[in-house]
């Protein structure tokens, strides 16, 4: 670079909008988007999450509307969420198993409603257990790692035969991807997509999602640091990132956001294969919370933060602001 002030100013390309627009790096559009929903059992019930204000848990017929309607907006995929009554709630959650369960229920749902949309369902165990862990347990608390594996295997089984078009496993546990794709491949689902959250942290900014989940609840003595992510680590990401490529991921998923858009943007740099960023519910609500305060703009923040996943390298967003960032998209 050889030019300096007063013969160049970078300023001049910022003057105008057109011209912002015309050198911009990245850009969001709805092609981006994913959008989370909650889904309970029970008919014409809207119910919002109290410390996620904005999000509701659906019933399946209010679903397939809200479903119909981002499908409109042209966001290309729904994440599902179940919330479970405690009484369906086990020690093994047994209930991950049932073929006729609410998520593959809602599944066969809105591909029946709306088939072209795309389709992303949970892998875990939290919604489903007593403890509110992701797995199963032994009698200390202490989840297990093989035998978790095994009820995972199944529950992707039974979310593919519903017709989930991603199954997203969430849970953390080591071989969990290479396993799961071999019970996909060996029952002909060589087609359904495995998106790997591959850098899932221990983070704090989970605490409005189990509410909305009701998967609060733990009783082991044991947090999810035994298994998530540490939030001080950052070359492990990549090393986590590698098996579950080696493993048969096709995409990969980093979670929280913002605060790990450094962990975004080395996987995607590293490796570059798809790779999408959640923006959590703790994010969310501060956004929330802040703007009805008046401290902030809603819009503007939100258009921000999920420019800036895109900067890092994000393929897509799962963001609770989906449906709105698709409406104000379609307004500029």
């Amino acid at each position: 670079m050889t030019n300096h002030f007063p013969s160049t100013r970078l300023r001049r390309n910022r003057k105008d909008n057109w011209s912002r627009r015309l050198v911009a790096e990245s850009k969001l559009t709805t092609d981006d988007l994913i959008m989370p929903l909650f889904i309970i059992e029970g008919s014409s019930k809207k119910i919002e999450v109290e410390s996620m204000p904005g999000t509701f848990r659906y019933t399946l017929d209010e679903l397939v509307r809200v479903v119909e309607d981002v499908h409109k907006l042209s966001v290309p995929l729904v994440a599902l969420f179940p919330c479970l009554e405690n009484n369906l709630k086990t020690h093994d959650g047994s209930e991950a198993l049932n073929q006729h369960g609410l998520i593959p229920r809602a599944i066969k749902k809105i591909k029946n409603a709306v088939p072209e949309i795309g389709i992303m369902t949970d892998i875990a165990l939290d919604p489903y257990t007593t403890h509110g862990q992701d797995g199963l347990i032994d009698k200390s608390g202490y989840v297990l790692n093989d035998e978790t594996n095994q009820v995972l295997c199944q529950q992707a089984k039974i979310y593919a035969e519903a017709g989930t078009d991603i199954v997203a496993p969430s849970d953390m546990m080591d071989g969990r991807i290479g396993r799961i794709r071999n019970e996909l491949e060996n029952h002909s689902f060589v087609n359904t997509k495995i998106m790997a959250y591959t850098a899932k942290y221990a983070s704090s900014f989970y605490g409005p999602f189990r509410d909305a989940v009701n998967s609060k609840l733990n009783k082991t003595g044991y947090d999810k640091k035994q298994y998530q992510m540490d939030m001080a680590n950052k070359k492990e990401a990549l090393r986590e990132a590698e098996l579950d490529l080696f493993e048969g991921a096709d995409m990969l998923l980093v979670k929280p956001g913002l605060p790990y858009l450094d962990i975004l943007e080395n996987i995607k740099s590293y490796f570059n294969v798809p790779t999408f960023a959640y923006q959590v519910s703790g994010e969310y609500s501060m956004i929330k919370a802040a703007s009805k305060q008046g401290w902030i703009n809603e819009k503007d923040c939100v258009l921000e933060s999920l420019s800036c996943f895109k900067r890092a390298g994000a393929d897509g967003i799962v963001t609770y602001f989906a449906e709105k960032t698709a409406r104000w998209l379609q307004m500029n």
